[in-house]
C-alpha cells in the first residue's frame, strides 16, 4: 500500500530538514541562497536531487560516487522563467504544448513553457521499497489551453537507476498541442562509447542550425567529415575529439519504433561505468543526442527521447509529427535512466 505526504513550502529552509529517515532512504528539504527550494532523495547508492516546485526540474543525480549531471557555469538553480537562465541541471521536461528550439516563425520559449513553471503543490509517495516526489500543475489561459500535468521521480531500495516520468491530461474543450521531451544532460564522459539496441546510424546528423549555433570553419569541415561516415553507413560512437564539439553536435533519430518496441541506448566509460537510458519506442518515436564540450559546458546526452525533433513547434506540424491530445485526452511517458547495472 501506497503512504502520500503532502509537502509543505514551509519544510524548505536554509538549514536542511529530513523529511524522512529508515536504513536504506533519507529524504531532505532545503533551500538554496538563490531561494530555489530543493528536496534529496538518497538511497544506500547515492541520491537525486530535485525542485520540486519549479517544473521538477533534476538537478542532480549522483550515484556510486559517479556524477550524471553536465559540467557547467552554475552553482545553485536560478530564479527563471526559461530553462536557460539556470541551465546547470541535469534533467529536465522540456514542453508540453511547445517543445525544442524555436525556430524564426516560432514564438514559444525555448524548450517550451513547462521547463520552468512553478507547481501548484507537491508530495511524497512511499511504496514498500520506493520513494517517489510527484508534483502537480495546472496550466490554464483565457482562450488558450487548459491541463493538469503531473511529473514524478522514482528511486528504488539500493539502486543506482530511477525513472522519471510524465502524466498529461488535456481539460480544454478542443484539441490540444503536445510537445515532449525528456532533456537528460549526462555528464561528458572522456572516450566514451555509444551503443543501442537500435543502430548508429539512426542517429542522422542535425541539417539544420538554430539561432543560438555560431559555426566556425573547423566545425563545419568536422560536420562534413560525419556526413561522409554516414555515407558509408557509420557515425560517430567514440567521444574522442573534443575540441570538435563546440559548437554543439546533434544527432536526431526518428521512427525509432521500426526497429525495436523498447529502447535502450549506453554510454561507457574506459574507466568501467556506464549510463543506461530504457523507453518505449511508442511513447517516444524519436531521440535526440546532444554532444558539446568548452571551459563553461560539457554534456554528453547520448540519448533524449522525445515525441518528436527538438526543432520548434512548426517544425514538427510540417513534419506531421506533432501530437494532438483530443478533449480529455490523457498521455503518460516513462523514462528509466541511470547506472548501468
Amino acid at each position: 500500500m501506497s503512504t502520500k505526504i503532502m509537502l509543505d513550502r514551509s519544510f524548505f529552509t536554509e538549514t536542511v530538514k529530513v523529511l524522512l529517515e529508515n536504513d536504506e532512504f533519507q529524504v531532505t528539504a532545503f533551500q538554496y541562497p538563490s531561494g530555489i527550494q530543493a528536496l534529496k532523495i538518497k538511497n544506500s547508492r547515492g541520491y537525486v536531487e530535485l525542485l520540486p516546485y519549479m517544473g521538477q526540474i533534476i538537478w542532480d543525480a549522483n550515484f556510486d560516487g559517479i556524477s550524471l549531471r553536465l559540467k557547467n557555469i552554475f552553482s545553485q538553480p536560478k530564479p527563471a522563467k526559461c530553462i536557460v537562465d539556470t541551465y546547470g541541471c541535469f534533467a529536465f521536461h522540456s514542453g508540453l504544448l511547445a517543445n525544442g528550439c524555436p525556430a524564426p516563425d516560432d514564438n514559444h520559449p525555448m524548450h517550451g513553457e513547462f521547463s520552468c513553471a512553478e507547481m501548484d503543490n507537491a508530495w511524497l509517495e512511499l511504496n514498500g521499497d520506493t520513494v517517489a516526489l510527484v508534483s502537480h500543475y495546472e496550466y490554464l489561459q483565457g482562450f488558450g489551453y487548459h491541463y493538469i500535468a503531473e511529473p514524478k521521480v522514482t528511486l528504488a531500495k539500493g539502486s543506482g537507476r530511477f525513472t522519471i516520468e510524465m502524466h498529461v491530461h488535456n481539460l480544454t474543450a478542443a484539441p490540444m498541442p503536445l510537445q515532449y521531451m525528456c532533456h537528460m544532460n549526462y555528464a561528458y564522459t572522456e572516450g566514451g562509447t555509444f551503443s543501442s539496441n537500435i543502430p548508429a546510424t539512426a542517429f542522422k546528423l542535425r541539417e539544420s542550425i538554430p539561432g543560438h549555433v555560431h559555426p566556425t570553419e573547423k566545425w563545419l569541415a568536422y560536420n562534413e567529415e560525419i556526413k561522409k561516415l554516414q555515407k558509408e553507413g557509420k557515425s560517430l560512437t567514440v567521444l574522442d575529439q573534443p575540441e570538435m564539439y563546440d559548437p554543439e553536435i546533434v544527432f536526431m533519430a526518428d521512427h525509432i519504433d521500426q526497429y525495436a518496441e523498447n529502447i535502450m541506448v549506453e554510454m561507457d566509460s574506459p574507466k568501467g561505468y556506464g549510463f543506461k537510458t530504457e523507453f518505449s519506442a511508442h511513447d517516444f518515436p524519436c531521440a535526440t543526442r546532444w554532444i558539446m564540450y568548452n571551459p563553461d559546458l560539457q554534456v554528453a546526452a547520448f540519448c533524449l527521447p522525445a515525441t518528436c525533433r527538438p526543432e520548434g513547434f512548426n517544425a514538427a506540424k510540417k513534419a506531421g509529427t506533432l501530437i494532438m491530445l483530443k478533449p480529455d485526452e490523457v498521455r503518460d511517458f516513462k523514462v528509466t535512466t541511470g547506472l548501468k547495472e
